[in-house]
């Protein structure tokens, strides 16, 4: 008589996959990190320096950069090249339009028109409005994820942690970069999941790691699949 191997939808030792679909208002970290760094520098000028200016422009730059690529979505890496040699063209006018005041006068006129200026106090406070809605997410978060196991898909859900509960044998996974920025900046995607015995898809936007995810997930699965299938072939 043949011995049957352990399935492992039974093993203690098989830890479940958590999978969590976040808002794209996590995308705004580099404004964050920026926001930090010129409340400090901002510390340490005096009131009447120029190099609240630079301070400024600077953080004005990192801010409209990072505004654009929560605004649109760049699918290819041509999009995002393109992007790059528009963003250096602006860059390299604007430096030749600083240096070389003759090249381009209307240019340069315009530019010195233009003197933002913010104190440490404007940036403490954007620091701290964004920090507090970081920690709404991250709170938010803690009520609303996937698990996936080796014989069920769950979704928990909801301040009274409602549970709904799928097959998980079977399940197919997909996973699609929509925006190459994103996944640079935090290796985030889409992951779509469709149970077998479910006529939708449940579609999870923004799950960072999403290549070690899914990595992890089709093995899970694929490991549970083969046991199986060991199962039934050492039945007959």
């Amino acid at each position: 008589m043949s011995q049957k191997p352990a399935v492992t939808s039974s093993s203690p030792q098989v830890k479940p996959i958590i999978l969590v679909s976040y808002p794209k208002i996590i995308l705004l970290y580099p404004t964050f990190f920026a926001s930090i760094i010129a409340a400090i520098v901002a510390c340490f000028l005096s009131a009447d320096s120029v190099h609240h200016q630079t301070t400024a422009v600077t953080f004005l730059l990192v801010m409209t950069i990072n505004m654009v690529v929560l605004a649109f979505d760049f699918p290819r890496t041509t999009s995002l090249i393109v992007f790059f040699v528009a963003v250096t063209l602006i860059l390299g006018g604007l430096l030749m339009s600083i240096y070389f005041p003759t090249l381009l006068p209307a240019v340069t006129d315009m530019l010195n028109k233009i003197e933002p200026k913010a104190n440490a106090t404007f940036y403490t406070c954007f620091a701290a409005m964004l920090g507090l809605i970081y920690l709404a997410v991250f709170i938010y978060i803690r009520f609303d994820y996937w698990e996936v196991r080796p014989n069920e898909l769950l979704h928990h859900h909801g301040f009274l942690s409602s549970l709904e509960r799928y097959s998980a044998p079977n399940l197919r996974i997909s996973k699609e970069i929509d925006d190459v920025f994103e996944y640079m900046l935090l290796r985030s995607g889409r992951l779509i999941l469709h149970p077998s015995n479910e006529p939708r898809a449940f579609v999870l936007d923004n799950v960072l790691g999403i290549d070690t995810k899914e990595t992890s997930i089709t093995k899970m699965l694929g490991a549970l699949q083969v046991q199986i299938r060991d199962e039934r072939t050492s039945d007959t």
